[in-house]
């Protein structure tokens, strides 16, 4: 009797914890709008095959993209003007129309920077794409409590040998923020880049161990000009060098194998963190 009530137990518990689940991933096929949970390709480059141009994952606040191109890693964000998980629905781009009625968009602009937390390598000199490749691997997992998209991307170029990166990105009930893990997949450790972009006008924020930009970026796909709040939060010590090259902050990171940060985004029409004190004091 006690087992069975034990396990009943957990079975409601589980059923708890999936219904309040506010995560979300999507991927899917543009030909079909058939939704999967891996794709891969040998060109490494889906991008106008793949509905939001790769995978994605949110949370009530936003949504986070990987672009599945040459730009692999690159983080876009999606932002809400109201919580809830609206992926589904929205496909990144609403129209104009639903974007009135309260769904969010595409306000952010990464271009071909890494945009907000993106992944790269460093050679020593320079910035380095993950890209070329002999294979690139995206997946997406939703869970009971969290959702994560990853993008493996091999034989990467560097410094004479091949290297293949992992990024994981994941998003968790409850958390405003969304973690990204980069792994090296080889022998030796090597040289990471993250960081976050800005445009002209915008406010920046930060300390050792932040970067806040705030204002308006470029217009693009959305129905109208928002202010936005973007925030990458990281281990000073991971990263002895930090560079701005008039267009993002780069940060480049020790030798290593393995490395985390944490990123965040808002707008000026979220009710709780759509000023910049407010955001920053977050």
């Amino acid at each position: 009797m006690k087992t069975t009530l034990f396990f009943f137990f957990i079975s409601l518990l589980s059923l708890a914890l999936e219904a309040q689940n506010k995560t979300d991933a999507s991927l899917f096929l543009r030909i079909d709008s058939l939704y999967v949970d891996k794709i891969q390709d040998a060109s490494g480059d889906l991008y106008k095959k793949i509905g939001h141009h790769g995978p994605a994952i949110e949370n009530e606040w936003m949504a986070l993209r990987l672009y599945f191109n040459n730009k692999a890693c690159a983080i876009d964000v999606y932002n809400k003007q109201q919580p809830g998980l609206e992926l589904k629905e929205a496909k990144w781009y609403p129209s104009e129309q639903e974007q009135r009625n309260g769904y969010g968009a595409d306000y952010y602009k990464a271009g071909s920077s890494v945009g907000l937390g993106g992944i790269r390598l460093w050679d020593g000199e320079k910035i380095i794409p993950l890209a070329p490749v002999s294979m690139r691997t995206v997946k997406v997992r939703k869970e009971k409590c969290y959702s994560q998209m990853e993008m493996l991307s091999e034989d990467i170029p560097y410094k004479g040998n091949k290297v293949d990166i992992l990024v994981r990105v994941t998003s968790y009930t409850g958390i405003r923020e969304m973690k990204v893990e980069a792994f090296a997949l080889c022998n030796g450790p090597i040289q990471f880049v993250t960081g976050i972009n800005y445009h002209k006008g915008q406010k920046i924020k930060q300390s050792d161990h932040y970067i806040i930009s705030w204002g308006y970026h470029p217009e693009d796909v959305a129905a109208e000009k928002i202010k936005v709040g973007a925030a990458i939060h990281i281990d000073p010590s991971t990263y002895p060098e930090k560079i701005d090259d008039g267009t993002q902050f780069i940060f480049i990171s020790k030798p290593t194998k393995y490395l985390s940060h944490w990123v965040t985004s808002t707008i000026e029409k979220d009710k709780t963190m759509g000023h910049l004190k407010a955001f920053e004091a977050m």
